[in-house]
């Protein structure tokens, strides 16, 4: 069941390009769709935390930082990515932005939080020649706003996923969701007014496609990740996150007739190779630890997935109030994990991993 918990993640993140192109193609524009699909993707994010009644607890620091990474990180690196899909192809868009697993190590690595060893060293060489053959062999003479707009929003995720380190990992993941597409919504509503980009769309179907990238494309990946991760471990859900760009591919090719060329394919693969490189060392300790039956949960979030570390805590905290007996229960009914993913509200998708897990992770984005 985790498994499936996690391919309808990916599959509806998967999507959300496709969505976003019909909703462009019914007159919206980029801030007008992100604004819309922010506030109802908020909406029902804050409807699940009140039905989940667990205790909010968060200091004015750490409510400070969510606002910034939604209203900043979120908002920004959302725009260029949707900004980009509006001007190209969306698998192209969809394959630039899996370059950011390699831009967060090249950041950890900067910030000396990690250590750049052969096999993340590898794993940067194959992200990069996939980079290469993406653009600089294929000869498909894709737009540079596009390819700018693609490589930015991954830049921009490596930024935030370096930045929610700072988080504290008992933080509850629905409601730092909730925070962050809240601003983002909040801050995409005050930048398009400001601009003049708001308005409203030619067709009003335009509409139904916001609402399905925000059910379909974002609510309810974000909460099949959250579930999936605890059944599967967080290393398994984020290389199976590595379809995601496969399903943009395979839709829009379907839906739109785009195509990638030879050069293009083979370079999307040794990006999501590197992912998967990224991955597996993570993925052998899990299953070390499960010999010797350590317990570990994950989750993730839209354009951020947090870490091993955050899941423990916050399930050690909402053990407290049940039973010892219960406790036992989900404990046994939980597979064992080490590895930490960030992913994000794919996107996505705050988390606090160590720098080094951080350099690792992997996950969806809305």
């Amino acid at each position: 069941m985790g498994f499936v918990l996690c391919l309808v993640s990916a599959t509806g993140f998967g999507l959300a390009p496709l969505f976003a192109k019909q909703a462009y193609a019914g007159g919206l524009s980029v801030t007008t769709m992100l604004t819309a699909r922010f506030a109802l993707a908020a909406l029902l994010l804050w409807i699940i935390v009140a039905v989940r009644r667990r205790p909010i607890r968060i200091s004015a620091r750490t409510l400070a930082l969510c606002v910034g990474l939604g209203a900043v990180g979120y908002a920004v690196q959302g725009a260029a990515y949707f900004g980009a899909v509006a001007v190209i192809d969306a698998s192209l868009a969809a394959l630039l932005l899996y370059t950011y697993p390699a831009l967060t190590l090249v950041l950890a690595v900067v910030l000396r939080r990690a250590r750049a060893d052969r096999r993340r060293v590898a794993a940067l060489g194959v992200s990069a020649a996939g980079l290469v053959l993406l653009l600089g062999l294929s000869g498909a003479g894709a737009d540079v706003l596009g390819v700018v707009l693609a490589l930015t929003a991954a830049g921009t995720y490596a930024i935030y996923l370096t930045v929610s380190e700072s988080l504290p990992a008992d933080l509850d993941l629905f409601l730092l969701t909730a925070i962050v597409c809240t601003s983002a919504a909040v801050s995409l509503g005050i930048g398009g007014a400001a601009t003049g980009g708001l308005h409203a769309p030619d067709a009003a179907s335009a509409w139904i496609w916001v609402a399905v990238i925000a059910v379909v494309g974002t609510v309810l990946p974000i909460a099949g990740m959250f579930a999936g991760v605890r059944l599967v471990g967080a290393s398994t859900a984020a290389i199976l996150c590595g379809l995601e760009p496969a399903i943009t591919v395979l839709s829009t090719s379907l839906v739109f007739g785009e195509r990638l060329t030879a050069a293009q394919l083979v370079g999307g693969a040794a990006i999501l190779a590197a992912v998967v490189i990224l991955q597996l060392p993570a993925r052998r300790a899990a299953m070390n630890h499960s010999k010797t039956g350590t317990f570990g949960v994950n989750g993730s979030q839209p354009l951020s997935v947090p870490s091993n570390a955050q899941y423990r805590s916050t399930r050690a905290s909402e053990n407290n109030a049940i039973s010892s007996a219960s406790v036992r229960r989900a404990s046994a009914s939980r597979s064992p994990a080490t590895s930490r993913t960030i992913s994000w509200p794919r996107a996505e998708s705050g988390a606090t991993p160590s720098s080094s897990a951080a350099a690792d992770s992997v996950v969806s984005l809305p």
